[in-house]
Order: C-alpha cells, then structure tokens, then sequence
C-alpha cells in the first residue's frame, strides 16, 4: 500500500470511531478493511466516468452598464451571479484617475503678436447727458494800466496801380492817423491789438475803360468786394462795414485779376485811394 492508501485507511478509521485498545471493536476493524479494498479496486477513470455528468449552464444576457454606469468585464459579472454567498462577491471596482495631478506647470508668456486690422467705424452714440456746472473760476490778472481801449487809422496812396497778378497786395504811401501805430505801412495791414467791433471804408477812382475789383480782407478770407464796371468815364467807388475783430486779427486790401485789365487810379498831386478803420466798441471795457 502506498502512502495515499494509508492516508486514506487512518481516515476511516477516524470516521469508524476505531480503537486499537478497544477489542469489542474487531468487527468494526475488518469492515474498514473490506472497505479499503473495494475503495483500491475500483479504477480511477471508471469513477470519474460514473459520476454524475453537470450540464453546462447557459449565460444569460446581462446589462453589462447603465447610463450611470461604468462597464464591467464578462468574468467579474458571471462569477458575482455563481456565488451565493453575499460575503464571498467581489465588489465592483471603478478606477478613476485625479487630473490635476497630471496638470503641468504655468508656462511662460508668449510674446504680443502683431495688431489686428482696424475694424469698421461704429455709429455715432446718442448724446449724453448735460454735465454739472463747473464752479467759478478765480479772477484773472490785472491788465495793463497803460493800456489804451482805442484803435484808428486813415492811410492813402498816390501812385496808380495796376495789377500784375492774380493776388496783388495793396500798399499804401501816405499816413493821415495811424494811432499807436496799430496799422503797418511796410505790409499795409492793420494789426488788432484791442478787439472789439470795428468800423472800416475803402474809397478809390477808377480807371477810365478798366475794370476795378478789390477785396476788403480779414486775415486771409474776403469780406467785402469794391467793383466797377469799364466805362469812359472814371468814378470814385466805396465800400465799407464792421467787423468783430479778435486780438491778433489783420485787416488789409487786394487786387483781383480777371480776364479784363484792373486797375485804380491816382496822383502825386492829390489823394483818390484811402483806406480807413477805428474801434467802436472795445469787447472789455
């Protein structure tokens, strides 16, 4: 007998209740014995084939997830639904993964690309509202003691002229007022040093079969215009208004050139062009 035999023959008799010191027991010992030996005779395949043969069981379908589910393999699902026992399932494992521990440094920042092209101009907004009224401010510096609130001036020319370009300046020779030397014989304008409201004329004589045309300028716009036809006789024409003249503003006379010849007419002996201008009202009194 082999050790597996013995292993076998000690166990039976455990399961006997055999007692070598037990001698009513004899009959119980050869019974063990009859056992072993239909127990050895007996051919480990014929066992096997006489078993019992377990039918194999069919799978049922089974919801592997849900939509709050995460899926489950096919061998962790059938051997949850073969145990019985509550204890010896395994639970469902669902890994997850922490991001933020896979999340890198802040980099560093790029460089400022190039601007974009400029979009299309908006439409106008409405408009605001009125804003507070603003306190009032300190009072100005003193003005000058020996400044003086007048201004007149009365200039003439002797010599006849006749235009030669476009634009010709005016000058005047002959100087009848020309109080604080506000108007300038050199550029034959007038310089506003006190502003206010001005009154000026221009009076000149025509040529006989010229035409005259003169412009009363203020700085470089044209206010007025002194015209007179060709005619075979020569007359005195004039022309005169009032202007509200600021600090700095010039006040001066220019020929107009067309396709006919322009021209105004004088003497050395007598005085036909003169141009006039004084203060009337001074802006601060």
């Amino acid at each position: 007998m082999n050790s597996s035999c013995l292993q076998c023959l000690s166990s039976a008799q455990r399961w006997l209740g055999f007692n070598s010191k037990c001698p009513c027991k004899l009959s119980q010992m050869k019974m063990s014995a009859v056992f072993l030996l239909l127990l050895v005779s007996i051919p480990s395949s014929t066992a096997v084939q006489d078993l019992p043969r377990r039918e194999p069981r069919r799978l049922s379908c089974v919801r592997c997830c849900g939509p709050s589910e995460q899926p489950v393999s096919i061998v962790s699902s059938r051997y949850t639904r073969m145990s019985s026992d509550p204890a010896s399932s395994v639970p469902k494992v669902q890994p997850t993964i922490d991001i933020t521990i896979l999340k890198g440094e802040k980099g560093e920042m790029g460089e400022k690309g190039y601007p974009g092209a400029a979009g299309k101009e908006g439409e106008r907004g409405l408009r605001g509202f009125n804003g507070r009224k603003g306190q009032k401010g300190q009072p100005g510096p003193q003005g000058h003691s020996c400044k003086q609130l007048y201004a007149a001036f009365s200039v003439g020319r002797r010599k006849p002229l006749h235009s030669s370009d476009y634009f010709q300046h005016v000058i005047f020779d002959t100087e009848f007022v020309n109080l604080y030397k506000h108007f300038n014989m050199f550029s034959g304008k007038f310089f506003c040093y006190v502003p206010g409201i001005y009154y000026f004329s221009l009076n000149v004589h025509t040529w006989n079969f010229k035409e005259t045309y003169l412009h009363l300028m203020k700085n470089e716009e044209e206010m007025v215009i002194l015209y007179a036809q060709p005619s075979d006789r020569s007359i005195m024409q004039s022309q005169s208004l009032m202007l509200d003249l600021q600090e700095g503003d010039e006040v001066w006379v220019r020929m107009f050139k067309r396709e006919r010849e322009n021209a105004i007419y004088s003497e050395e002996s007598d005085v036909y062009i003169i141009f006039n201008g004084h203060l009337i009202k001074p802006a601060v009194e």
